[in-house]
This record gives structure tokens, C-alpha cells and sequence, in this order.
């Protein structure tokens, strides 16, 4: 009875979404709503139903551990945004890209299009290499947050079970293996800093972000159900071809069968959100291409064996964040530069960015790393050619928006504070030594 009368409520919910959507005469819209509907209803067929109502009906795993909580968050999400903004124009999301310079490729010309008419989700994964993300990762946060102010849900993928195995790409050598427990703190570490990260400062009718755990998965397939139902459909030599194994083929120590394998698991991420969720794109860093068209090839092989068409996916890049000179940025000599304020304080963070962000590289960076306007930013630009610029002045903007964002408020004032007692303890110091 639990069963029948949520998905009742299921249905209640899709025909207000559709009344609204119908008085505003959005097809797009109609579309998304009735898609997500259905993957909703179907996940709810599918799961143990005991796990969900009993209880008071209260789900005792909190997404995204849980898939039908996750799922129905994605149908609420698509339902509201649509009532929200159906009748506003959506962004094109991917012009913003490129004039911030955060778009390196796209698989196909045909997103920019698609994404001016209609809504869909979006996602990025996060390997729990470690228990907090470094500043490369925020790349992939700030593109999931401008897909989401132009009306695409953010997805966070956590890769519970890619993280067992290891990306090969931009690797000399094969990373180490962490043990269970490490990896389980990891995503749990992980998976609340990017909940906190993509929630925040959200605009009124942003879709909420979502995140998944491939482990959900790949954790209950067994070996022999992978090879017939996805191993079948790679190819070798596309494998061979991809830059990340190529490179790692011709170095001294190779590349093992797990890490080659790592394409295939990300590519059939891809196939289990598109075909679950709705995932119509997936971001990643420009070391990331070969990994992400492995996903859009798979889907394309996978539909047409089905004999069904499948819809068109998409795969974008971000560059890497580098200096003007060629060489990565963002590493400190103790490491990598971390997100979160138990393995690197925001006073800590605020003075690599204040310090070590040169004037040719700074007008870049507030375009990649901040939401602010590009008018205020080419404004600023032109105010560094004048004789009265204050040095440093970007920079200090630069480091106060990224940690404004990272840490919050507090952490800027945190920052400032830390600032300026520093400085003032230096000039005493070089008063007592005069």
C-alpha cells in the first residue's frame, strides 16, 4: 500500500509539473519532466520498497548511498526548476565557458544548441585519492556551478569503485593502492565538501546539486555480467589509441591490466547515468578526454545493440590550470594546494594565491576561478596599464573570491586577519633588528 500511494504522489507531482509547464507552452520542458517521471517510477519498481516506507516512510540511507533517493531528488529538482524558470531564456552555457576560458573541447557542436532549449543533468567525477579535493579539482566544481546557474543539474559522481582501481591518465607511474577503510573516509570526506561547494550561494530556482557513488553499481556486478554486457562492446585499438595509455605503454614501467581497464569503468559511468538519471554530459579536465569519449562511444554501441536509438551525449573539457609558462599551477612545496581547512588553513591558501600569482597569469585566473563579471575583470585588466594601479590589487581579488567561495565569509576574514597580523609582526621585527 506504501508503495502504491507513493507512486501515486509520484504522479500527483508530474501533473502539476506538466500544468505548469503546458501554461508557459514549453515542449523542453515537458520533455524533462516526463523523462525523469519515468525513471523515477521505474527506480521505485526496481528497489526494495521495505527500505524506503517502512518506518514512518523515512529512507534510513541517506543519498547518495541510497539510488531512489537520488533519483527522486532529480525528479523534485527537474520539476521545480522547470515551474521556476520556464518562462526565462536559458543561458548558453557554453559561450560562458568560453569566454571565461574554461572550454578546451567539445565533443560535438550540437551541445550548444541543445543546451539553449532544454534542461538536463550534468555530471563530473571525483576520485577519493585523498580525503579532501585540491584546487585543480575546483575546475570541475566551478563548471558544474555555472551549468547549474544556466538551469542543468550538477552531478558529482564519487568513485567509490574507480578509486580501487586508478586513473592512469597525466601518470608517470601507477598509483598506489589504498586500503578499504582509506578509501570509504575519503569519499565520505569528499562527499561533504563537494555537497557544501556546489550548494552554496545558489540563485533562486538553481537546481540542487545531486551526487552518486559508482560503487552503488559496480560493488553488485559481477565480473562475468561486465564483460558480456560492456567488455564486449570496447574495442582494443580505440583503448590502445587513448593518449593516457599510449604514454604510459611507451614509459619504463608500463601500465597494468587494472589501470587499462579504468576507461572502461569510467566510460560505463557515463552509460549508468544517461540511461538511470538522464545524464546527457560529462566535464572533465583536458587529461580526461580520452576516458570521456570511451563513455559517449559506449553509449552509442550499447543503443544500437539494444535497437534503440540513443539519445546524443556529450563530452566537454576544461584546460588545466597552468601558468603562462606551460607549468602546472597550484602546487606548493608542501604539496598539493587542499580545499579544506583541516589540511590547509584559508590563511594558508589566501597567501599562495596573493604570492604566487603573477600579473600575466592573474586576469586568467579571476575569469577560471571566480563568478565574477567579465566586465569587472576587463575593467580591472585595463586599470593594470595605469600609472596609478596599486600592485597586487587583482591578486588580492583573485584570492579573496576563491576562498570567499572555499571557505566562505569566515574564512576570508580568517585570512585577512592572519594577513595583517603577519605583516604587522614582520615590520616589528624589522624595526627591533634596525
Amino acid at each position: 500500500m506504501a508503495l502504491m500511494h507513493r507512486l501515486a504522489n509520484c504522479q500527483h507531482a508530474v501533473r502539476a509539473a506538466r500544468v505548469a509547464a503546458y501554461s508557459h507552452q514549453s515542449s523542453p520542458a515537458l520533455h524533462n519532466i516526463d523523462s525523469a517521471a519515468n525513471m523515477t517510477r521505474k527506480r521505485l519498481l526496481r528497489c526494495d520498497w521495505r527500505q524506503h516506507f517502512l518506518r514512518n516512510q523515512r529512507c534510513p540511507r541517506p543519498a547518495p548511498s541510497c539510488s531512489f533517493c537520488t533519483a527522486a531528488a532529480i525528479t523534485v529538482a527537474s520539476s521545480e526548476h522547470t515551474r521556476n524558470t520556464a518562462d526565462k531564456p536559458l543561458h548558453n552555457i557554453v559561450k560562458i565557458l568560453k569566454d571565461r576560458g574554461l572550454l578546451q573541447e567539445v565533443s560535438s557542436p550540437d551541445l550548444e544548441r541543445l543546451a539553449s532549449q532544454e534542461t538536463f543533468p550534468v555530471y563530473c567525477g571525483f576520485d577519493p585519492t585523498a580525503d579532501s579535493l585540491h584546487l585543480g579539482n575546483l575546475l570541475g566544481i566551478i563548471v558544474l556551478r555555472w551549468f547549474a546557474i544556466c538551469g542543468h543539474t550538477p552531478v558529482a559522481l564519487l568513485g567509490g569503485a574507480t578509486g580501487r582501481v586508478g586513473d592512469p591518465s597525466g601518470k608517470s607511474a601507477e598509483r598506489p593502492i589504498l586500503s578499504e577503510d582509506n578509501i570509504e573516509h575519503n569519499v565520505q570526506s569528499i562527499q561533504a565538501l563537494l555537497q557544501r561547494l556546489l550548494s552554496q550561494n545558489g540563485e533562486q530556482g538553481t537546481p540542487e546539486p545531486v551526487l552518486f557513488n559508482n560503487l552503488d553499481w559496480f560493488g553488485t556486478m559481477p565480473l562475468l555480467t561486465f564483460l558480456r554486457q560492456v567488455g564486449k562492446f570496447a574495442r582494443l585499438g580505440s583503448m590502445l589509441a587513448k593518449d593516457s595509455v599510449r604514454s604510459r605503454m611507451e614509459s619504463e614501467s608500463g601500465i597494468s591490466y587494472t589501470e587499462f581497464t579504468y576507461q572502461l569503468l569510467q566510460g560505463y559511468d557515463f552509460v549508468h547515468l544517461q540511461r538511470e538519471h538522464g545524464c546527457r554530459v560529462q566535464i572533465g579536465g583536458s587529461d580526461q578526454w580520452g576516458n570521456i569519449t570511451a563513455g559517449t562511444d559506449l553509449i552509442r554501441r550499447l543503443g544500437s545493440e539494444d535497437g534503440r536509438e540513443p539519445p546524443q551525449c556529450f563530452g566537454l573539457t576544461f584546460p588545466l590550470l597552468t601558468s603562462s609558462d606551460g607549468k602546472k599551477w597550484g602546487k606548493s612545496e608542501g604539496g598539493a594546494l587542499w580545499l579544506s581547512a583541516e589540511k590547509m588553513s584559508p590563511f594558508r591558501l589566501y597567501q599562495y594565491l596573493l604570492n604566487n600569482t603573477t600579473d600575466q597569469d592573474v586576469i586568467r585566473y579571476l575569469k577560471m576561478l571566480t563568478f565574477l563579471p567579465l566586465d569587472r575583470i576587463q575593467s580591472l585588466e585595463a586599470d593594470m596599464q595605469q600609472s596609478g594601479y596599486q600592485p597586487n590589487t587583482a591578486q588580492r581579488l583573485l584570492a579573496e573570491q576563491v576562498i570567499g567561495f572555499v571557505h566562505g565569509d569566515e574564512g576570508v576574514s580568517a585570512a585577512l586577519t592572519a594577513t595583517q597580523v603577519t605583516h604587522q609582526c614582520s615590520l616589528c621585527m624589522g624595526s627591533w633588528v634596525d
